[in-house]
């Protein structure tokens, strides 16, 4: 059934259509509405489309008292008049530089239960040159998705030099940025600054596992700093794994565009006729209740329409990385699935090393990457033997593979150089001793599906998939594409990844799986959506890993956030166990080299994680109690949709007391009894309120007395209601 956006107003809001009849300077009014976030439209008597708000839904929107300035045209194209970053660059064919989009139409249809979809049909009077903008809500979740298409008809190549994929208007006082940037070992780092007229762009030039040094995520507070629980905020995420541009520029009336979208640079794309170009979308939120309430958001709309199963639970597993690297064999590993049945872990994940013949042996990471053929060395049995042996001990089995990738000491690489991503007359740039493979050559696509399908099909008994890239693009040059279309590469080759992935998740619907790029270098909603899990960062140090998931928390729920336990940092195991337990949880260490207890105490976790806390980890919503950007103490809790349980965590950062943690999202008129749990053997709990119960108005009010103060100390406290 297809639903009016304008019908809606003239059967619920008729004076404020009939104004719109009464006023010269509009032919139309329209707004798109999900949950706290609108979107006004105004068509103007010059036929462009305006922008009349962005945000607050409760705010009623009225007609200017005179035409809008050009800096609030929806989508504005270049050349036309508009002196702000333009949203849209195009050379046509005849070579005119220019674009005007004028509004042809709009429909609104409903997708499906709470979805529904606006199309906003905008063209230029001049040439057969068209836009058409989608806007998706997803009602129930407050979540606004946008994106574009473009498309001509003109006698030849037209050239798009930029191509947002949604370029907003806000109105505020003041703008405060929060960004999330890094690099190895250290992803997800907040940095808010306030923004100031000019432009601001976050960008990535990478290529493939373009997210390394940022996600293409932020946050946008409005008229002045906001916190968990108070504030206007804005959040936006790019769904797209290659090279993204984020530019905010603030124009001299102090308005704010937000102009998201591939990053133009390098990226020009020569439309034929006919053909239409997909521009990535962007999610975006708005809360008046802070950056927490954004994050449930997010959360809640990720588990419904984000990633892969979201209400399967992620089983707790064993890596072998940290214990062997590339170093094993069958009886070696037999040991570690007997440690991983002796602690409860429910799969075994078979890293790096297990493929590679002769003189590409995979050794080490110079050898063997792209000869996907089982070592007859290490697995003289194959892939199907060693999985049944870990079967047998009631522990499933998954595989590492990296089908981008391949080493120039390999097989592969010596049938097919021409295979890789490389600059003619250049010297190549290895990156991990390894070159990406070149996936807009047809024949790659099909090789790299068969590297996925020829190790899962004949063994079934293949449960999980940790599916790695380990370098960036540093010479974006392609050898089967034209001199002419070089420029398409970065472009061409996300999209046929996304393909390669979307043909994996529905071939092997029931294969689980880990997105992996040499730590966080694809998280993104367009990757997440073929993929249970991703893992953060190649930090495990659990004083690292601490701020590292707190800032991917704000965009991706925790049953994302791959969390393992390994002798990284070598810290205290209790609280390397208490925060992978606040995660997707899992270990990484060399169990037959553990004590017994060390052994014990990992037992006690795994059994802790599946009876009783990853039910909250899974499905519960976060809340951010105590910030580790500003305290020497980091907190947060995960309560249940009925709020009939909770965990919180507690993790001492530096030396220094936090001498209450304030709770949040509980009922208030349930009591709660208070239990420390992840306690090792033989230790009493040092917390005054274990072992007693409160009402959740109190608990949300004067909190819990804290007694930790030393670095490295943690705890993690159930909830109950009574």
């Amino acid at each position: 059934m297809k639903y009016s956006v304008l019908f809606f107003f003239a059967v619920f809001c008729p004076s404020f259509l009939g104004a719109a009849d009464n006023n010269s300077i509009a032919k139309q009014l329209f707004e798109v509405v999900s949950g706290d976030l609108k979107l006004s439209f105004m068509v103007g008597s010059d036929n462009r489309l305006y922008q009349l708000s962005f945000g607050d839904a409760s705010k009623e929107v009225t007609i200017p008292a005179k035409m809008p300035s050009r800096e609030w045209e929806f989508f504005p194209p270049y050349g036309n008049g508009v002196l702000t970053e333009p949203a849209l660059q195009v050379t046509h064919a005849d070579g005119n530089t220019s674009t005007e989009l004028f509004y042809t139409g709009h429909k609104t249809e409903k997708l499906g239960d709470g979805i529904m979809q606006t199309v906003i049909s905008l063209a230029d009077p001049a040439y057969p040159f068209s836009v058409d903008i989608y806007i998706k809500c997803y009602e129930t979740t407050g979540m606004m998705e946008i994106w574009n298409t473009i498309m001509h008809g003109e006698e030849g190549k037209v050239t798009l030099y930029r191509y947002a994929s949604a370029s907003p208007v806000i109105k505020a006082k003041k703008y405060m940025l929060t960004q999330f940037t890094g690099n190895y070992k250290r992803e997800a780092t907040l940095v808010e600054e306030e923004l100031t007229a000019g432009i601001k762009v976050l960008d990535s030039k990478l290529g493939v596992r373009a997210n390394q040094m940022r996600i293409p995520s932020f946050l946008l507070s409005l008229n002045g700093k906001s916190d968990e629980n108070n504030g206007e905020v804005v959040a936006g995420s790019l769904k797209w794994a290659g090279s993204f541009q984020l530019a905010f520029e603030v124009d001299w009336n102090n308005n704010l565009r937000m102009l998201t979208g591939i990053n133009p640079v390098g990226s020009q794309y020569y439309l034929e006729r006919g053909v239409v170009f997909d521009t990535p979308p962007v999610l975006y939120a708005y809360s008046k209740q802070g950056k927490g309430d954004i994050s449930r958001k997010f959360h809640r709309w990720a588990r419904s329409y984000g990633i892969r199963d979201a209400w399967k639970d992620r089983p707790v597993l064993l890596n072998n990385w940290e214990a062997t690297h590339c170093t094993f064999d069958e009886d070696r590993l037999k040991g570690l699935f007997d440690g991983a049945r002796q602690i409860g872990a429910e799969l075994f994940l078979l890293d790096d090393g297990w493929f590679g013949n002769g003189p590409y042996s995979r050794d080490d990471d110079k050898h063997g990457l792209g000869d996907w053929e089982v070592s007859a060395k290490k697995l003289p049995r194959g892939l199907s033997y060693i999985a049944k042996e870990a079967l047998k001990r009631k522990v499933g089995f998954g595989i590492w593979l990296e089908p981008e990738m391949v080493n120039p000491q390999s097989e592969l690489y010596n049938k097919h150089p021409e295979w890789i991503i490389t600059q003619q007359k250049r010297e190549p740039i290895l990156g991990r001793h390894q070159e990406i493979l070149d996936l807009t050559r047809p024949e790659v696509q099909q090789y790299e599906w068969e590297v996925i399908d020829k190790t899962l099909r004949p063994n079934p008994d293949i449960s999980y998939v940790k599916w790695d890239c380990n370098r960036y693009v540093t010479q974006p040059g392609s050898t089967y594409l034209q001199p002419g279309e070089q420029s398409h590469l970065l472009i061409d080759y996300n999209r046929a990844l996304y393909r390669l992935m979307d043909r994996f998740a529905k071939g092997f619907p029931d294969v689980m799986a880990m997105l992996c790029a040499g730590g966080s270098g694809r998280i993104d909603y367009g990757s997440m959506q073929y993929f249970h899990s991703f893992w953060p960062s190649d930090n495990t140090d659990p004083l690292g890993r601490i701020k590292i998931q707190w800032g991917f928390s704000h965009f991706f729920p925790a049953n994302t956030i791959s969390a393992h336990v390994t002798r990284m940092g070598k810290r205290h195991l209790k609280m390397a166990v208490d925060v992978a337990l606040s995660g997707a949880f899992g270990i990484d260490l060399a169990l037959d080299k553990a004590t017994p207890e060390e052994r014990e105490q990992l037992a006690a976790a795994v059994k802790l994680y599946k009876e009783s806390i990853r039910p909250l980890v899974m499905q519960g919503d976060l809340y951010r109690l105590v910030s580790p950007y500003e305290y020497p103490l980091a907190s947060l809790s995960y309560v249940s949709v009925d709020k009939d349980r909770a965990v919180v965590y507690i993790y001492q950062t530096e030396d220094g007391n936090v001498p209450k943690i304030v709770l949040n999202g509980l009922d208030a008129n349930k009591r709660y009894r208070i239990a420390e749990v992840s306690l090792p053997k033989g230790v009493s709990s040092r917390f005054v309120a274990d072992g007693s119960t409160f009402t959740g108005a109190k608990l949300m009010a004067a909190g819990i007395d804290n007694p930790l103060n030393k670095q490295f100390e943690s705890a993690v406290l159930e909830l109950r209601a009574e």
